[in-house]
């Protein structure tokens, strides 16, 4: 009763993951994420015993009903949660690890038409914000989250946050929980750089008035030094 143990378990982990669930029969019923996983394991099992066509006319299905599209062939671990989920792409020599949270709009996509590993691996407990892509065969590590719009070409070590286009580490913290949802608040490297230009240009701007002043009461020296010099000489007279 092993695959009966599993079904408990993703729906303990659409629970644990999405704070508007209810109750288990909700989220049997009306959750499009765990019905595209479910499918997608019945695929898997037909593509691992050469039922190809089967597979992918069945993963074809799944797609129309869900609009998630996840390969037969793809390799992924327990408890993932596919969070609204339409558009997501999940290609064919891709790899999820455990605990991986992913939201709608996500692609994980391939940059080659050789049939080898083209798409990425993604490692446990990874979070993936809505419409981010990681294209190619890259790795992202254990515990990392990427930001709503990233478009990650490159590794990533592990406990990172990745945002931008292309894609950048911008924080690593073994102490963050990657559940944490508050997406708001993901380091923008963009406006720190823009903040510390701006913190640069006030400084020289203060800068710029105080010598402008110094030379104004220097100029005004100038002038009075003439004027009391022809003073003194008409006295003298």
């Amino acid at each position: 009763m092993a695959w009966l143990s599993r079904l408990r378990e993703d729906i303990q982990t659409a629970l644990d993951c999405d704070p508007a669930a209810r109750n288990p029969l909700e989220v049997v019923l009306s959750y499009p994420g765990l019905h595209a996983i479910w499918i997608y394991r019945a695929a898997h099992w037909m593509w691992q015993h050469r039922l190809k066509l089967l597979a992918r006319m069945l993963s074809e299905t799944g797609r129309f009903l869900t609009g998630i599209e996840i390969h037969p062939g793809a390799t992924i671990g327990r408890r993932l949660f596919i969070d609204h989920g339409m558009g997501v792409v999940i290609g064919e020599t891709c790899e999820i690890g455990d605990d991986v949270l992913i939201y709608q709009g996500v692609t994980l996509g391939g940059t080659s038409l050789k049939k080898e590993k083209r798409h990425p691996t993604i490692e446990d407990h990874v979070m993936i914000s809505a419409g981010a892509s990681v294209i190619g065969p890259v790795t992202i590590g254990h515990g990392s989250r990427i930001g709503a719009g990233a478009v990650v070409v490159s590794s990533a070590p592990p406990y990172s946050t990745i945002v931008g286009i292309p894609g950048k580490v911008v924080e690593r913290d073994r102490t963050r929980d990657v559940l944490d949802l508050d997406h708001a608040r993901l380091p923008d490297p963009v406006a720190r750089a823009i903040s510390n230009l701006t913190e640069q240009l006030n400084r020289m701007t203060v800068r710029l008035n105080e010598v402008e002043e110094r030379q104004d009461c220097l100029e005004d020296k100038l002038a009075e030094e003439p004027a009391n010099s022809g003073n003194s000489l008409h006295k003298q007279r």
